[in-house]
């Protein structure tokens, strides 16, 4: 079992397996010019599941996929059943902007993936071209479908922003509660990578034009889940994350690792530990001792929101979010 000094048991990891992605959404890095990191400088596959193997020993449960977007990674549905066979009971879950899930999804699920999250901030063609860099919406909505009838489990991210999609929480929301998934609005976290323009929507808010709508009660923290959740009159819950307050990080359970292998205690943090060059030459024990030292280091919090402004210069599409 893995335990941080502040006793939360880590039990969860965030793999990404490729910064690159095919959207340049406000948020994330609409400016960054489209580029990869050279392939030898990334691990293989092979040698990604060698740490995976190493994680789970150790007590890892939960594996989530992430970019970029992974899904530009080829072969990515045999990294995915390299772990389930591994290991079945793993909760194995992606991350991805659906444009190329469409074919892809029935691979995955054979594969073993159990779960996917996907963002959807409108339901507008010409909004979702204004976020995304380019006219998406129709292969992420066709994306969707498809994971729904293969027997994925969707959850949807939206984030909210003033002046670009605001007023479409309610039909996003009925969009997902529809196709019975779940929703998770985010409170935009601030990047120096994002557009300068965008301006974010706190709870608050969020919850005073939800209340227009429909009437419904806070139930807190699901567990580990950095997003505490709503129920509705119906029973339909959604979640909201608000990663400026201090109950984001009181049960983290997450570690982060890149694709050029650097493993990362906290998204928001510059701070790493590399197993590149131990898993690339074999050594077992010394990935999983670098593994230990990254959760006995995870701090107890992250730094949004810090009286000094501190922030992390690493990107979100290295890390994931």
């Amino acid at each position: 079992m893995l335990v941080d000094s502040y006793d939360r048991v880590v039990d969860y990891l965030r793999v990404s397996v490729t910064e690159r992605c095919n959207f340049r959404c406000q948020y994330c890095m609409p400016e960054k010019p489209f580029s990869w990191v050279p392939k030898e400088n990334l691990l293989s596959f092979e040698e990604l599941f060698e740490f995976m193997k190493v994680a789970i020993d150790e007590g890892v449960k939960k594996i989530r996929i992430t970019g970029g977007e992974p899904l530009l990674r080829e072969d990515l549905d045999k990294f995915i059943k390299m772990i389930y066979d591994y290991e079945p009971s793993v909760d194995l879950a992606m991350t991805t902007n659906a444009y190329l899930l469409k074919g892809t999804a029935q691979r995955l699920k054979d594969a073993g993936l159990k779960r996917i999250n996907v963002s959807i901030d409108t339901l507008k063609p010409d909004v979702a071209k204004a976020i995304a860099g380019k006219d998406v919406l129709k292969n992420v909505l066709e994306g969707v479908d498809e994971a729904l009838r293969v027997g994925l489990k969707v959850k949807v991210n939206m984030v909210p922003m003033k002046n670009m999609n605001f007023d479409e929480i309610i039909e996003v929301l009925e969009y997902c509660k529809n196709k019975n998934m779940s929703i998770r609005f985010i409170e935009y976290m601030e990047n120096k990578f994002a557009s300068k323009d965008i301006s974010g929507v706190k709870s608050p808010e969020l919850l005073a034009k939800l209340k227009e709508h429909y009437t419904f009660e806070d139930e807190g923290f699901d567990g580990s889940s950095p997003s505490h959740y709503v129920r509705m009159k119906d029973a339909y819950r959604f979640g909201i994350i608000e990663p400026y307050e201090d109950d984001f990080c009181k049960k983290c359970n997450r570690i982060r690792l890149t694709a050029e292998g650097n493993l990362i205690p906290c998204l928001y943090f510059d701070e790493a530990l590399s197993i590149s060059k131990a898993i690339k030459s074999g050594d077992i024990k010394a990935a999983a001792e670098v593994l230990r030292e990254v959760v006995r280091t995870k701090p107890e919090k992250n730094r949004w929101g810090g009286e000094d402004g501190e922030s992390s210069s690493r990107a979100f599409y290295e890390t994931g979010g």
